[in-house]
């Protein structure tokens, strides 16, 4: 059995010096000679195949190889994206709108400020430190009359 897998791996070296062989059956080739065990007569062709299999393992970029890279042009190292909320995004808008309340405060208060003032009349200041008299819920005593009778009257007028 051995002997016939060495007889076809003869053949597709045949097939392989021709360039007639395909992707597949040039991995078959690589697999068969990364193995401990070649024949001898096959032995070597081994580094032939071997060798891109050891030189991508010897050469493997590592983890930081992009931010070593950046470091040694100074480029800054690229920004990665991130959600933006609906209430970050009208963010300039709340301020803006804070901004134009204020100043419209400012210019209320100002206009008060400097509308001239009615003279006053020292002849009818009498009138202003006069109070009139009115109905006053502190003078009324409530506690004098009962509110189930009042209830029970104006459900009685209701009903006729």
């Amino acid at each position: 059995m051995k002997i016939m897998d060495y007889k076809y791996i003869e053949q597709l070296m045949e097939r392989y010096w021709e360039c007639e062989t395909t992707l597949e059956e040039e991995h078959i080739l690589r697999t068969f000679f990364a193995q401990e065990s070649v024949p001898a007569s096959l032995l070597p062709y081994k580094d032939l195949f071997t060798y891109g299999l050891k030189d991508q393992e010897e050469h493997r970029l590592g983890d930081d190889f992009d931010r070593r890279m950046l470091d040694l042009i100074g480029e800054p190292a690229p920004v990665k994206a991130r959600t933006i909320h609906l209430t970050e995004r009208l963010m300039p808008l709340f301020k803006a709108a804070a901004i134009v309340a204020i100043i419209l405060t400012l210019g209320n208060a100002a206009q008060v400020a400097f509308q001239p003032k009615a003279p006053v009349n020292i002849a009818n200041a009498d009138e202003y430190t006069s109070t009139t008299e009115g109905v006053s819920v502190a003078k009324v005593d409530t506690m004098k009359q009962d509110s189930m009778r009042t209830v029970k009257m104006t459900e009685v007028t209701l009903i006729k």
